[in-house]
């Protein structure tokens, strides 16, 4: 399984940006799909994950942050609105193969490159 984020970018505080991470794969519809981030000096963070049955959200980005799939397109998405200077960080979309949703980054089996967002006050 291969994955590609993009959408990031740099944006003014309050502002919002669309984040898309497309996969490879035949039975996309059945991964697990999640969004972490890793702001400077900073471990990675869970930020989202949605699978079957829904979806799960941070607490610091809960309200802000809504994660979406098309299973026809093989992408995920994250729509994050009323962005802060706290939500700059490098972006990570990662898959993992079937079973529940998942905060742990060490369930994940795939994982993309990453794409920066810049929050600017």
């Amino acid at each position: 399984v291969q994955l590609q984020a993009s959408g990031g970018g740099l944006v003014q505080a309050g502002g919002s940006l669309r984040l898309s991470c497309a996969a490879s794969g035949r039975t996309f519809s059945s991964y697990v799909m999640g969004w972490f981030r890793q702001a400077p000096g900073k471990e990675r963070e869970f930020v989202a994950a949605i699978n079957w049955s829904g979806s799960s959200t941070a607490d610091s980005v809960k309200g802000r942050f809504t994660i979406s799939r098309n299973n026809a397109k093989n992408t995920v998405y994250l729509q994050m609105n009323s962005l802060k200077p706290e939500d700059t960080a490098v972006y990570y979309c990662a898959a993992k193969t079937g079973g529940l949703r998942t905060k742990t980054e060490d369930e994940y089996d795939y994982w993309g490159q990453g794409t920066l967002v810049t929050v600017s006050s």
